[in-house]
């Protein structure tokens, strides 16, 4: 035998005794090996099966007249583009070209006078409806948010010690997906310290004063809360102190990610999972200030502001740059949604879960806690009553989108027509 053949079989012998003991260790420990394994989730994604407008619970009964007021702003805003631009970031959206007709008739309709059953005619000729789902799966959260109302002044005195900002111009908008393809859609936020990107200032930095004497306050409020519930609702009203309205709605958030303060007063043992609301979290900060600002900084997101234009009376301006419509306007997920899109929604009311939310809504708006195919935010409109109803909305649902006709998808896991 040779020098060359001794040392292969030597090779061999030492390979099938290591993997023997590698073998039996990865035998040994195997049950607290598979204790840390876990399968990974299915990444989300917006599935669509179509359906028929009987198959839409309450379809015949709803009075769209609201909502076609809605659809007819998103669709004058849709017309300004170019026939050949998707609506949306998913081509299956359609093209602005397939949903011209659809949107040129709305704008001809007088959503004053006509009748409920020739507006249901006009949306069954124009839409195929389509159930959402995520991964297929139709059941999503549901939640809601209103135009919030504040005290505040141009100038800082008195009572008016909180500052609403302008968006400051050191943030850098950075997307992640010009680095890497599978990044695409997400981006991050920071700022540049000498030659370094650095996160940008967190919650706590910012109420220490890390933006102060750099002229971005656009109002001051009266109420530290009041101010943190606006940055969660992203637009409201602040009542100045001469007694005219300004308008504010959101401008940026400081990338930082966003959390649920109402988790940790329940960790805290101050709320339950049944009383966790609005109203309970906002009264537990007005009655413990000596821990709100610790608490209202465990969110690290921080929203800016901009004036709005337009009608103080006028609903605020959404996502798409129209102004939102009463309990007809919903923010969804803009990595799967379009903006404009109807959808019919059927959810369970905020104040009573034994009668029913099924009504025609428009995707109009987004937000950061937004999250998934099949997850939406209903607007309830200013004031008192709809904070009641918004802080209370937290309900289990389902959508159908609504497509014009002239777009058709084929789903090979069906014998229909599917757009998943």
């Amino acid at each position: 035998m040779t020098h060359k053949s001794s040392f292969l079989l030597r090779g061999i012998f030492v390979g099938f005794i290591a993997l023997l003991v590698t073998g039996g260790a990865a035998w040994f420990f195997w049950p607290q090996i598979s204790q840390y394994i876990t399968p990974p989730e299915k990444p989300d994604h917006l599935t669509l099966s179509p359906a028929r407008f009987t198959d839409l619970d309450g379809w015949q009964s709803d009075n769209m007249q609201p909502a076609l007021i809605a659809f007819q702003r998103s669709c004058e805003r849709m017309l300004k583009r170019a026939d050949d631009k998707n609506i949306g970031p998913d081509p299956r959206m359609g093209t602005v070209a397939d949903w011209r007709p659809a949107c040129q008739t709305a704008l001809e309709i007088d959503a004053q006078t006509i009748r409920s059953e020739d507006l249901r005619t006009y949306f069954q000729t124009y839409f195929t409806p389509y159930l959402a789902g995520n991964n297929h799966d139709p059941v999503g959260l549901f939640t809601g948010y209103y135009e919030p109302e504040l005290q505040g002044s141009l100038t800082r005195h008195d009572a008016y010690q909180t500052p609403l900002y302008l968006k400051p111009d050191d943030m850098i908008d950075i997307d992640l997906g010009d680095f890497r393809e599978d990044l695409k859609g997400q981006k991050a936020v920071g700022r540049l310290t000498g030659k370094k990107v650095v996160p940008y200032f967190n919650r706590s930095e910012i109420e220490a004063g890390a933006l102060s004497n750099r002229d971005l306050e656009l109002v001051w409020v009266d109420d530290a809360v009041d101010a943190f519930f606006l940055q969660i609702q992203g637009s409201g009203r602040v009542v100045l102190d001469d007694g005219s309205i300004l308008k504010v709605g959101y401008a940026a958030t400081n990338g930082q990610a966003y959390f649920a303060i109402g988790r940790e007063l329940i960790k805290r043992g101050a709320l339950t999972p049944k009383t966790v609301s609005l109203q309970t979290i906002r009264q537990w900060l007005h009655d413990n200030p000596d821990q709100a600002d610790d608490v209202m900084n465990m969110n690290a997101s921080y929203v800016f502001f901009r004036q709005l234009p337009g009608d103080p009376d006028a609903g605020p301006i959404g996502a798409q740059g129209v102004p939102l419509e009463t309990e007809r306007s919903l923010a969804v997920d803009r990595r799967f949604h379009a903006m404009g899109v109807p959808i019919w929604l059927e959810t369970r009311d905020a104040m009573n879960a034994d009668r029913n939310f099924h009504q025609l809504m428009i995707a109009q708006d987004t937000g950061g806690a937004i999250r998934g195919p099949v997850r939406g935010d209903i607007f309830f409109g200013p004031g008192e009553k709809a904070a009641l109803h918004a802080g209370h909305m937290n309900r289990q649902g389902q959508t159908y989108l609504l497509l014009p006709r002239s777009i058709s998808i084929d789903d090979p896991a069906t014998n229909r027509q599917d757009n998943s």
